[in-house]
């Protein structure tokens, strides 16, 4: 049995947004999985409709994203903006099409699912068409919290990122190589210095510090978890990294905090103190784990610890969670 509109035991899957840098990481990471489906659409805007995309050696033409294209499809992959994501997911769930969206535009909403599978997956369960895939810095934040919550239980937890310019997309990449070959065309250069993201408000929280704190809230389900993010972007590419400092809850073994992680689902252990090797973005790139390094007992308060965690931010981060949540979904038959 199954409930696809191909009528057959595969799904009829699009792309919007297949032409950026998240898109085209779609393609590799449906590839690398060996994704099966029925058919494959890819969408973008009018801009880049006609132009020729290649998957497994073949050509595809990619289609102006437009409210009418979800009719036949069960499974739609968003990376377009929160602009293009407010238009057309309604549509899509007109059409009974899941939207799993990269964007912003949903996460917050309480009737959408904000999901990274290996910490939330049960929450797929309730979704009305549209799912949201978390902030990059948010899933591997969440990903390294929720062994411990549930082992130990959190009281507080206090993160400092260190995010690649990848996380700006295909233009804070040339942006950076630009600025390396002597180019500036704005005042806040990130070649050689650092850079932090748009404010929010009047209290001096960017968005995505914002963005982390409440997406972690959500995802945990424990609202009232004592968050305090701050978040910077470095001349990196390939990988996210975040210092994370815990109060949990309880007492802990430092070697047994060590085996939870190295025996926790999509997460790598890498802290071997006697040959200084810990994970960095040169070592996260292009891996679909999150990666646990530097830790340590925090002496300085109750029940404290140290983590440093790190990911690919445009695979795990972004694309990879995405695909992983389509194969959770087909995985537990939930596609209406």
């Amino acid at each position: 049995m199954n409930n696809y509109k191909s009528g057959n035991n595969l799904p009829n899957i699009a792309i919007v947004g297949v032409t950026g840098l998240v898109g085209r990481t779609f393609l590799q990471v449906l590839e690398e999985r060996n994704f099966k489906f029925n058919t494959l659409r890819m969408f973008a805007s009018r801009r880049s409709a006609g132009t020729k995309v290649n998957f497994k050696g073949n050509d595809y033409t990619v289609e102006e994203a437009t409210p009418e294209i979800f009719k036949d499809t069960d499974i739609a992959l968003f990376s377009a903006g929160s602009a293009i994501s407010k238009t057309l997911a309604p549509a899509a769930r007109e059409s009974k099409c899941i939207v799993i969206d990269n964007s912003s535009a949903w996460r917050m909403n309480n009737e959408v699912p904000l999901v990274v599978p290996e910490v939330n997956k049960h929450a797929l369960k309730k979704h009305n068409y549209i799912i949201a895939n978390p902030n990059c810095s948010t899933i591997q934040f969440v990903a390294a919290l929720k062994p411990l919550a549930d082992k130990y239980g959190l009281n507080r937890v206090i993160c400092s990122t260190y995010q690649s310019i990848s996380g700006a997309g295909q233009k804070g990449i040339d942006k950076l190589y630009n600025e390396l070959e002597g180019n500036y065309f704005d005042s806040k250069p990130i070649a050689y210095s650092l850079t932090f993201h748009d404010a929010d408000g009047d209290e001096g929280f960017t968005n995505e510090e914002l963005k982390m704190i409440n997406e972690t809230r959500k995802i945990l389900e424990i609202q009232d978890l004592p968050v305090a993010v701050t978040c910077v972007r470095v001349p990196t590419i390939g990988g996210h990294c975040e210092s994370v400092n815990i109060e949990l809850s309880n007492d802990f073994n430092i070697n047994d905090i060590r085996d939870l992680f190295a025996n926790t689902n999509g997460m790598i252990l890498m802290d071997d103190i006697k040959r200084d090797v810990y994970a960095t973005p040169a070592i996260v790139n292009g891996s679909d784990y999150v990666y646990v390094s530097r830790i340590r007992r925090d002496s300085s308060t109750k029940n404290g610890l140290y983590l440093w965690v790190s990911a690919d931010n445009v695979r795990k981060g972004a694309a990879t969670n995405a695909v992983q949540i389509a194969e959770a979904l087909i995985d537990i038959n939930n596609l209406n």
